[in-house]
């Protein structure tokens, strides 16, 4: 049994779910490349050898479309649907839907319900989650543990470590979770993250009510460098730049609700875009993925429209 999952909590938790579902004392768990949706060859060997496989999480239609082998493909993304005979497509939103998380179509499609259930949908929509009833009904940890365990899952991916990821799904299914609030290789990641990230603030630079921060790491926290400056401390905006990540740069520019009525951020990407830069987003976020030399030309498109 070969499963293929998304690096994130909700990833990780779907995966134990089908493990526990089935009753799997063996099988192999794979992520793509952290950041990457594709199956690199990597993975496209272990489906060679496989003789099922789950796909969980992965908004990746075009990919398992070309599998030539019994699969399961479970998600909530907004996907078309697949063609392949061979896969069978788990995803209310084929028939217009909502769910919250991946894990949540996997406790529906099995029956099985659990607290990984609702940690999924922690992972992938925070406490808007805890207005779901059974999201509630599920947890015996409190909320501030539930989150700080979502954290500690996602320490993995934030710190680019596939390996981690992959193992967490077997520390998932070998631990409770008051045991995983205090394991030890995630605790340590995500102190880092937290030193990473407080570093990163402590760059700060206000320029008409928008905080311009600049810093260096290997980890990918650039989208949580900006969270915390607008949701936290309160800016308008935060243009962050992660001038070397892993040989490229990263530029992330966020908003406040109440700004995004007066900036159009639809626009300055495709201001990026026609510039040739591959940038992405939406009404209050705006990513960007450039060469280190370019960082002052990105820039430049945010600024102009920012005066």
């Amino acid at each position: 049994m070969l499963i293929i999952h998304h690096w994130d909590t909700d990833g990780i938790t779907s995966a134990a779910l089908v493990v526990r579902a089935l009753g799997l004392d063996r099988f192999e768990n794979l992520s793509p490349p952290i950041g990457e949706f594709r199956f690199d060859k990597r993975i496209r060997k272990a489906i060679k050898k496989a003789d099922i496989i789950y796909v969980l999480d992965l908004n990746l239609p075009n990919e398992v479309e070309d599998i030539d082998k019994e699969t399961v493909f479970i998600d909530h993304h907004i996907q078309p649907k697949i063609r392949n005979s061979k896969v069978k497509q788990i995803n209310p939103a084929l028939n217009g839907e909502y769910a919250p998380s991946a894990s949540f179509v996997v406790s529906q499609y099995f029956g099985i319900w659990n607290e990984w259930t609702a940690l999924g949908a922690l992972g992938d929509i925070g406490k808007k989650a805890l207005g779901i009833p059974k999201i509630r009904e599920l947890l015996t940890i409190n909320t501030e543990e539930a989150l700080k365990l979502v954290q500690l899952i996602d320490s993995n991916y934030v710190v680019m470590d596939r390996e981690g990821v992959e193992k967490a799904v077997e520390v998932l299914l070998t631990h409770n979770l008051k045991e995983l609030l205090e394991y030890e290789p995630w605790v340590k990641k995500a102190e880092a993250i937290e030193k990473t990230i407080n570093d990163a603030i402590g760059s700060l630079e206000l320029r008409d009510g928008f905080a311009f921060i600049t810093f260096e790491s290997p980890f990918n926290v650039i989208s949580k460098v900006a969270r915390k400056a607008v949701w936290e401390l309160g800016y308008n905006g935060a243009v962050v730049v992660n001038r070397d990540f892993h040989g490229k740069a990263q530029i992330y520019f966020r908003i406040s609700p109440k700004l995004a009525e007066k900036i159009d951020m639809g626009e300055i990407i495709f201001a990026l875009k026609e510039g040739g830069f591959n940038a992405g987003g939406k009404r209050e976020v705006l990513g960007c993925i450039c060469e280190k030399s370019k960082v002052d030309e990105v820039l430049e498109i945010i600024n102009a429209h920012l005066r």
